[in-house]
């Protein structure tokens, strides 16, 4: 097939200490018997992806180059992450989790041959390229008129946020707090949860964004930047009976507050005093790094409780491909509900290289989501 406008894009840290993102030319490959080339139109840019497309820079001294012949944005690593990303350099590392497109070109096999023309979500890495060539079992379709920004958002948070209830039903939980949860994950859980009749706690950082949260109709969102808030946030836990989180924020002391919070709704509740705590298992699982400082840990929790990482692939991996398809076509059935993403710009593979654009990327402000259109430019 013709690839002659054919680009992707790469993160890479050099050994003298520069992070380049670069967009260079490649050559689509013939699809085999089962695949199908999809001409990539929306890649959304998750925290997830930020990862590695930003985090390693210092943003103050990005620039725009040419390296090698193609465009770059380059940006001296920081200090402070120079050690952390020690295991990639030399490595050009290509970024994007998820995203959506038409599928141009189809392999021989009937299933393949079956999705030529279609607009289709997938997920797989390598998304911020004009044209990805996947198995044709790994895309999923939309229906027939979609837009391909309805697919472009539908693994990553959408699949959390459902795993996220399934851990909750698996270890004998009844309710959830969420941290962060203004976010556009934060959003889809908020609206799941209302759905399913799952109490939830959602714990912000300011009154616009509990405002946000109380007018889609959550019931317990509490705020963080506010005195007080630890009363506040042990009468929600009490009310919903909440014993799991799930933190999206990490460093600092937050997670220890919950946990504090949550000894304390037990003991609210009922429960005898001992001088080891409560009895009931308390549970808080890091799902992001928003701060990236050390979690802090003080007494009050009790001795029964868990802090523990949380990773969607492998939890989805728990659950078995028959029940993670059920969930990626629910996701596509509720794409403009529960699932709805909103998207505040949208920008080319070559304005991802624009400092500016970069800064306000890196800036997550809540509210604030970039979509990816690889074709824009082509």
């Amino acid at each position: 097939m013709d690839g002659t406008s054919a680009r992707q894009l790469f993160s890479t840290v050099t050994d003298d200490d520069r992070l380049v993102i670069s967009v260079e030319p490649f050559d689509v490959p013939e699809p085999a018997a089962g695949e199908v080339v999809v001409a990539m139109k929306a890649v959304p840019l998750n925290p997830s992806d930020l990862g590695l497309l930003l985090s390693p820079a210092d943003l103050g001294t990005a620039r725009s180059e040419v390296v090698q012949g193609s465009p770059a944005l380059v940006a001296d690593v920081a200090r402070a992450m120079r050690r952390a990303v020690k295991g990639r350099v030399g490595q050009k590392l290509s970024v994007g989790n998820e995203g959506a497109g038409v599928v141009v070109a189809a392999g021989a096999s009937a299933s393949a041959q079956a999705l030529m023309g279609r607009v289709v979500t997938l997920v797989g890495g390598q998304m911020m390229r004009t044209h990805r060539v996947m198995e044709a079992a790994h895309v999923v379709p939309l229906p027939e008129g979609a837009d391909p920004v309805e697919g472009a958002s539908l693994f990553v948070n959408p699949m959390t946020v459902q795993a996220f209830l399934e851990t909750m039903e698996r270890e004998g939980h009844s309710a959830l707090v969420h941290t962060a949860a203004a976010s556009n994950l934060g959003q889809m859980l908020a609206r799941l949860c209302l759905k399913r009749g799952v109490p939830l706690v959602a714990i912000v950082r300011s009154e616009a964004q509990r405002t946000l949260l109380a007018d889609m109709g959550v019931e317990h969102v509490i705020d963080s930047s506010v005195d007080g808030y630890m009363g506040r946030l042990i009468a929600a836990i009490a009310a919903t009976g909440a014993t799991l989180a799930f933190d999206a924020v990490s460093g600092g002391r937050l997670a220890n507050d919950i946990l504090v919070a949550m000894e304390q709704a037990q003991i609210k509740l009922g429960a005898p005093y001992s001088v080891y705590g409560t009895t009931t298992h308390k549970q808080v699982y890091i799902y992001g790094r928003l701060d990236p400082s050390p979690v802090t840990l003080t007494a009050g929790t009790g001795l029964y409780w868990g802090i523990g990482g949380w990773l969607v692939t492998p939890r989805l991996a728990e659950l078995g491909r028959e029940r993670t398809m059920e969930m990626r076509r629910y996701a596509v059935e509720e794409r403009n509900g529960v699932f709805a993403s909103h998207y505040t710009r949208t920008v080319s593979l070559e304005e991802l290289l624009e400092p500016d654009v970069a800064r306000a990327i890196d800036r997550k402000a809540t509210g604030e989501k970039f979509l990816v259109d690889p074709s824009k430019g082509s």
